[in-house]
């Protein structure tokens, strides 16, 4: 049963080519401080940028980060998101791999939509209440399965780069 004044949005985030993106909900104001230090506390080699969309009381986008130009557009992409207790961060330096367990561990962390260098689009509903994540489309779609020979690159790879052994 559809609710009066039911619409949808999609927004695409934007994002530079080389910088990684983390969307997911939290619940509490302290959310932007406790990602930070997530963020921070896995290397300080790590560039990111820190969006909140606070739900309640002020309403506002909350931010940090340690990067002049990633913590503004994480700005602009919340904004854009415009979802209560959504947040977004922009990543350089590393991959959510390095950093999606930590950021898990957030105590008041509800999920994550996505951690991905693909381009996103972030689908939203929209109601007279405000604006909700539905989900998120991530990438493109396949082509095709892989092959053996696609299997063993990605094993070299895997194993090249470090993440396996």
């Amino acid at each position: 049963m559809a609710a009066a004044g039911l619409s949808f949005d999609v927004v695409s985030i934007e994002k530079p080519d080389d910088v990684n993106v983390i969307i997911g909900q939290s619940h509490f104001i302290k959310t932007v401080e406790d990602l930070h230090e997530a963020m921070a506390g896995v290397g300080p080699h790590l560039r990111f940028g820190i969006a909140f969309c606070e739900a309640s009381g002020a309403c506002l986008v909350r931010r940090s980060g340690n990067d002049d130009e990633l913590v503004p557009l994480a700005v602009r992409n919340a904004q854009a998101i415009g979802a209560g207790h959504s947040f977004v961060i922009l990543l350089r330096g590393g991959y959510p791999v390095n950093v999606l367990n930590a950021v898990k561990l957030v105590p008041e962390l509800c999920g994550v939509f996505c951690a991905t260098a693909n381009p996103v689009d972030v689908l939203l509903a929209v109601t007279d209440r405000g604006r909700g994540v539905i989900g998120v489309i991530d990438g493109v779609p396949p082509v095709g399965v892989e092959t053996d020979e696609d299997a063993a690159n990605r094993h070299r790879l895997l194993r090249q780069i470090g993440y396996k052994h």
